[in-house]
């Protein structure tokens, strides 16, 4: 009962502290940092990308202790049954016989046209290219954070420019209900106040959905559970101005060629393909190698004098002798025989050899030279490759620049075009409120100022985007922040 109690309360503590957690994670503010460090670490891409980097390390080991010398060892045990030459005694075997063999053996290529250290050398060419191919992936995920991150910045200044405007109407619909009961203004006017009304709660739904979906987003990018108060932090931006030193496309992607991970990456392959290259024709060149063995065994045909028998003399005639014709007789000797014992076997059956090798190819069916074609095809590629990367990190940059220019233009007009259009929606409002002007026009010049507004937001964060995206190529830190 008492384990029971414990076990219990086990559990709720658990529970507990398993609640306490998920609150803390959800009530937490996200900064952009905090989004981009949980992407990198739980991105199953990235660990996919980390898993074949792990691989490409595991080849490189392999093909370093590859041009160590090999060592491998055998070992039997037979029983033989009916006759058969034994190999150690080389005498007929009629009973059951048992034999055993051991065998040690190494080998080591001297000289093979150098394909295993340049096989080395690839390996390690692609470790380092496969880690660049994770920076790349790094790079893309955290550009794409950014982006949702000011995605959700975006749409909540959008909101709050349609609340806001919503507000206004609000308050315009009260003030026209009034004068309306009073008689002092058309129900016309009211009507169309109240059609605005609608259009704008609408507008205001649209922005509240579209918010919500860029949180969803970003929580999916990031790989987290989606929680309806999931919140991120809420920077000061970046001052939407041009820089104070102009720094051309031209000259960030000088600079991008330079640490880009893609580029070195591409670049890696290139001189991977090299190697496979020489490689192949590695294969077409002599191989010399040097090899060793050491071998004994064990037969149970094998015998040998017992010393601890005495032999055995029998007479034997071996002759006569003339003329008397007297029998000559000589001895046998027989002796007593015992099994060789397994040690003395093991010694007196051990054998070494030592040898060289040339293997020289004359004709394989043209199989090599058609390696060394397909190689340099492969190195062609790589190069061509190489020049893709190149040819699509040029046009990037050039988009990224011409965006963010046209976005800084954009912005700077939108920003007259707001501060003109609110001037003239004070002037229009004024005139509304003491019966200058109809409702159809009151509405037109707010929806002109809602129009602008949101241009303006729209100018304002494309420009931080872009401008992040070039500092990234210029190898700062993602920052939007002043």
């Amino acid at each position: 009962m008492r384990v029971t109690k414990i076990f219990k309360s086990g559990i709720i503590i658990l529970a507990v502290l398993l609640l306490i957690s998920f609150q803390a994670r959800s009530q937490k503010i996200w900064t952009l940092e905090d989004c981009i460090n949980y992407a990198l670490e739980n991105n199953l891409d990235i660990q996919k990308q980390i898993q074949s980097v792990e691989s490409n390390k595991a080849n490189l080991t392999q093909s370093a202790l590859s041009m160590l010398p090999n060592l491998n060892a055998s070992g039997s045990n037979y029983w033989n049954f009916g006759q058969t030459i034994d190999q150690y005694t080389n005498t007929f075997a009629t009973t059951s016989v048992r034999s055993n063999n051991f065998y040690l053996s190494s080998n080591m290529v001297l000289f093979n046209g150098l394909q295993k250290l340049n096989t080395v050398k690839e390996n390690q060419i692609m470790v380092l290219a496969s880690k660049y191919d994770l920076d790349v992936m790094k790079n893309s995920i955290s550009l794409a954070v950014a982006g949702y991150y000011l995605d959700i910045l975006f749409n909540s200044e959008l909101l709050d420019v349609s609340n806001e405007q919503l507000r206004i109407t609000k308050q315009q619909v009260e003030r026209i209900q009034k004068l309306v009961d009073a008689g002092s203004s058309a129900k016309g006017d009211l009507l169309n106040i109240q059609a605005q009304r609608a259009a704008e709660e609408l507008t205001q739904i649209q922005a509240s959905n579209q918010l919500y979906i860029s949180y969803l987003s970003l929580q999916q990018l990031i790989d987290i559970p989606v929680a309806k108060d999931f919140r991120i932090e809420k920077p000061n931006l970046k001052a939407v101005e041009a820089p104070k030193q102009p720094i051309t496309p031209e000259v960030i992607f000088e600079h991008a060629l330079k640490t880009r991970p893609e580029i070195q990456a591409a670049e890696l392959r290139v001189q991977a393909a090299q190697k496979r290259l020489a490689i192949a024709r590695g294969v077409i060149t002599p191989t010399l190698s040097v090899s060793g063995s050491w071998g004994t065994g064990y037969s149970g045909a094998a015998r040998e004098i017992d010393p601890n028998v005495s032999p055995i003399y029998t007479p034997v005639p071996i002759g006569l002798v003339k003329p008397s014709g007297d029998t000559v007789f000589g001895q046998e000797v027989n002796y007593a025989t015992r099994l060789k014992s397994f040690g003395d076997q093991l010694k007196t059956n051990n054998n070494q050899s030592v040898g060289f090798s040339l293997y020289i190819p004359i004709f394989n069916g043209w199989q090599g030279r058609t390696n060394i074609t397909q190689a340099k095809i492969s190195k062609n590629q790589a190069e061509l490759d190489l020049d893709i990367e190149k040819r699509s990190l040029r046009k990037l940059i050039e988009q990224a620049y011409a965006d963010a220019v046209a976005s800084l233009q954009k912005y700077n007009s939108s920003l007259e075009k707001v501060n003109a259009q609110s001037e003239s929606f004070k002037y229009t409002q004024q005139k509304f409120d003491v019966g200058l002007m109809t409702s159809f026009d009151y509405n037109n010049s707010k929806k002109d100022l809602t129009k602008a507004q949101s241009d303006l937001l729209q100018a304002k964060y494309d420009f931080i985007f872009k401008t992040t995206i070039l500092d990234f190529y210029m190898g700062n830190p993602i920052q939007i922040q002043q």
